[in-house]
C-alpha cells in the first residue's frame, strides 16, 4: 500500500522558518520516502505505508518537542500510479 500525507506545522513565522518547521524538514528528508515536496506553508510526502507512517510518527513527536502548537495533516491511500 502507498500513502500520501500533506501536513503543516504551526505557528507560522513569515520572517524565518521556526524550529519545528526545520525539524519537520529534517525528518522527512531523512526518511525512506519516494517523493518529498517541502513548501513554505505545507509539505507533501509519498511512499510505502510503513515508511510514511514512521515518518509521520517522527514528525509529530519531534515537531511538538520543538515548539509546534498544531500539526494538521491529511493522509490518503494512493495507487501505484500516484492517484
Amino acid at each position: 500500500m502507498r500513502l500520501r500525507v500533506e501536513f503543516t506545522t504551526e505557528p507560522f513565522d513569515l520572517d524565518e522558518p521556526p524550529a519545528h518547521a526545520l525539524v519537520a524538514r529534517e525528518v522527512i528528508e531523512a526518511a525512506d520516502l519516494d517523493a518529498v515536496d517541502v513548501g513554505p506553508f505545507g509539505n507533501t510526502v509519498e511512499g510505502r505505508a510503513d515508511a510514511v507512517l514512521a515518518a509521520v510518527d517522527a514528525v509529530l513527536r519531534r515537531t511538538l518537542q520543538s515548539g509546534a502548537t498544531r500539526v494538521s495533516l491529511q493522509l490518503n491511500v494512493v495507487g501505484e500510479d500516484g492517484r
